[in-house]
């Protein structure tokens, strides 16, 4: 099916039951194609037609949801944007995408760009019939027959459908396009591993500027007949709250959300009986991490890996069967997933080489960067830049990323090896290793750490705690304990924002 038609069918079908929800709002499955009409109908007015790009600029909520699917029906392709970025850096990314038209809402930058309230889609949408009913699954309003699509052209599934931004930890970001065949195939994939049905509740709590807030957590469950509710910016002191009024079945994270979780003072002790799993991606979760977070709140935590330029996710734990920490699990239904050498030479199992997958949910490219495109995209394979094995299992692990390694006078270290260490003493809450620059050896490991409340740690006892698990090449040169660590928009730990600090320390004083 292709995204554009599911609003339709899943109101045909049942047009009671609930479908999307946010804090200030509910829609039943017919009230949200009443709503997706109404917007279509309005970016229409406004011009949007197929092959245009429509960008939204909104926090998580029920809109942005909603103007994925008017976009869609009228052939267009959306564009997140981070409604954090400056003026600046949304400004290139509107005119790297050619957006057409940007949805906003109070408190974003000033544009150049023609924009839309997505209060004014809001209030088009409620002149047509009650969208927010006071029961869960009430009345949602008459559904209008009239459609805002200009003509009957059957929906293109290699049309573009998505243009997700890297987050630039290298140059400017890149333009990830994402076709509808991408999407359809990568949601069918999740669908099978996860199990979803009709019955599974999703809690958004990833944004939405993000292909795994996007995919995982909305498209998936939807196709699958579930439902969605979109929480706000997540806090970790409110988010068991959350889990306890929304009774969801699942929801999706990154390591640093389950830290803060696992962080938690002990006497927070909620009810999470609903909660059948929760997915884990973005970056490697340490399996002590895992354990802590799973012990406390009896919730598997189901570990996966992948990257926007394979519309998400590539191997993930299995549900049902062995779940082991340390790994990604294993490839996904309909994908290959290959340990690969400098030369292109594809590797046994347990050999170390970059980690490359081909499938249906392989971009079309980078926007505007053919010849980035060709060194990423090679033979069908795509080059992911991290590196792994497969162990005996044939479970992913992850080594490192490529870029990170770190050599020390001739001999290569991974930094996550290090990571996984420190994340091994008690009162660590987060760790990160990165290289720095040294006369002698070349690079020389360096680790910054934030360490869980009131932990009385030194940074010499992470240094014995080290001594004991690591070969003495591999030792930090140094431990730099800092309140937090810095985040990129994504939720990983920021490393070339950890290098400029060490950078700017070693610059001579003005």
């Amino acid at each position: 099916m292709h995204f554009a038609e599911l609003p339709d069918v899943r109101a045909a079908q049942s047009p009671d039951a609930p479908s999307v929800a946010d804090d200030s709002v509910r829609l039943g499955n017919a009230g949200f194609l009443a709503w997706v009409k109404a917007t279509a109908a309005c970016l229409r007015e406004r011009g949007i037609g197929s092959g245009d790009v429509v960008a939204v600029m909104l926090s998580n909520r029920v809109e942005l949801v909603v103007t994925l699917f008017a976009a869609w029906r009228l052939g267009a392709a959306v564009t997140p944007v981070n409604p954090a970025l400056t003026a600046a850096e949304a400004e290139y990314q509107l005119a790297d995408a050619a957006a057409k038209l940007v949805i906003v809402q109070d408190g974003c930058p000033a544009l150049t760009a023609d924009t839309v309230d997505a209060a004014d889609l809001r209030r088009a949408a409620e002149a047509g019939g009650p969208l927010n009913p006071a029961a869960e699954a009430g009345e949602a309003g008459e559904v209008d027959e009239a459609d805002a699509r200009p003509d009957a052209t059957p929906y293109e599934r290699d049309a573009l459908a998505l243009l997700i931004y890297t987050s630039g930890t290298t140059g400017k970001p890149k333009g990830v396009m994402l076709s509808h065949a991408n999407l359809s195939a990568m949601s069918t994939m999740m669908i099978e591993v996860s199990q979803l049905g009709e019955d599974d509740h999703s809690l958004l709590i990833l944004p939405l500027f993000h292909v795994n807030g996007i995919v995982v957590s909305v498209l998936s469950p939807l196709l699958a007949g579930g439902r969605v509710t979109i929480s706000g910016r997540f806090k970790a002191e409110t988010f068991f709250r959350t889990i306890e009024a929304v009774r969801p079945t699942r929801f999706s994270a990154v390591p640093a959300i389950y830290a803060m979780l696992a962080a938690l003072p002990e006497s927070e002790r909620p009810d999470t009986s609903s909660v059948r799993s929760a997915a884990c991606g973005a970056a490697p979760m340490p399996a002590e991490l895992i354990e802590r977070f799973e012990s406390r709140y009896g919730i598997p935590v189901v570990e996966g890996y992948g990257l926007s330029e394979g519309t998400c996710a590539s191997t993930v734990n299995p549900i049902d069967g062995l779940r082991k920490p340390g790994t990604v699990g294993l490839p996904m239904p309909g994908q290959e997933v290959a340990i690969m050498d400098s030369s292109g030479r594809l590797l046994p199992q347990g050999s170390i080489g970059e980690v490359v997958l081909r499938g249906p949910n392989v971009m079309r490219g980078y926007l505007n960067k053919p010849e980035e495109t060709a060194r990423t995209v090679v033979d069908g394979w795509l080059h992911t830049g991290d590196v792994g094995r497969f162990d005996e299992d044939g479970y992913l692990v992850l080594v490192d990323r490529i870029k990170d390694l770190i050599i020390r006078g001739g001999e290569n270290i991974y930094p996550k090896e290090i990571e996984s260490v420190l994340y091994g003493h008690p009162g660590v809450f987060e760790a990160a290793v990165v290289g720095d620059a040294h006369e002698v050896l070349g690079e020389v490991p360096v680790a910054f750490v934030a360490l869980r409340p009131d932990a009385a740690v030194t940074t010499e006892d992470l240094l014995g705690h080290c001594r004991g698990s690591l070969s003495r090449f591999k030792l930090p040169d140094r431990v730099i304990v800092r309140e937090t660590l810095p985040k990129n928009p994504v939720g990983k730990i920021d490393k070339p924002a950890l290098r400029t600090v060490l950078t700017s320390s070693a610059s001579p004083a003005a």
